[in-house]
């Protein structure tokens, strides 16, 4: 095929093909990139989740929702609120307890390790919020539903409750940075919020352990 021919074809996918395309490579790399540690693991996310959709956004003009404006403060304040309650109950839980923190967290190192945990979270709403949603936003408010199930499936080996609710958190959280036309609200309420499940786990329970399985015993799952 000449020269001519390729760029004539490649002319003929759309920004929206590419950027699936591009999300798609991206999520079997990192399920093959396996990271020894937490500083290995902000490297794996920034390349993949930041560097190569960023460049790709750069590269045809779109945006990423890296934004902040008046609707996206808002939206931010009242997604945070919504899902406080669940870090606050989840961290009741005896199989949240046993997995978190992540990454040899503690109360001696825990600013520092929030912070680098947040840098995780802000390549990874780029990429599920941000290339997968906002980024390719002239699809419609559907555009929320492209990554739940990628969202859960890197989500496998995390407290089956987690994994039970990572498809609708993503279909939330996109929902939201949608109407904002940012990805704010998902990075503080994912980031903020992951912090806050920490500082919690490390102390006693502020709902005792026994009230909150007394209240999810209907649920079929290990908790």
């Amino acid at each position: 095929m000449s020269t001519p021919s390729v760029r004539a074809t490649l002319g003929r996918i759309s920004w929206v093909q590419r950027a699936l395309a591009v999300g798609l490579a991206l999520a079997v790399a990192w399920s093959y990139w396996h990271p020894s540690g937490l500083e290995e693991r902000i490297l794996k996310d920034t390349l993949l989740y930041v560097a190569i959709p960023g460049a790709l956004a750069a590269a045809h003009g779109r945006k990423l929702g890296w934004r902040v404006d008046r609707t996206a403060l808002r939206n931010t304040v009242l997604l945070a609120a919504f899902v406080t309650p669940f870090y606050v109950v989840g961290s009741s839980l005896p199989s949240v307890r046993a997995f978190y923190p992540m990454w040899s967290g503690s109360l001696d190192n825990f600013w520092m390790h929030s912070l680098k945990q947040f840098a995780v979270v802000v390549a990874a709403e780029t990429y599920y919020r941000g290339l997968l949603c906002v980024g390719v936003r002239e699809l419609g408010r559907k555009a929320a539903f492209i990554s739940p199930v990628i969202y859960a499936v890197h989500h496998v080996g995390k407290p089956p409750i987690e994994l039970l609710l990572s498809g609708p958190t993503d279909v939330l959280f996109g929902l939201v940075d949608y109407e904002s036309n940012s990805i704010l609200p998902s990075v503080v309420a994912h980031g903020v919020g992951l912090a806050l499940l920490d500082w919690l786990v490390l102390h006693d329970p502020l709902i005792p352990t026994a009230t909150v399985l007394r209240w999810l015993r209907w649920l079929p799952l290990p908790l």
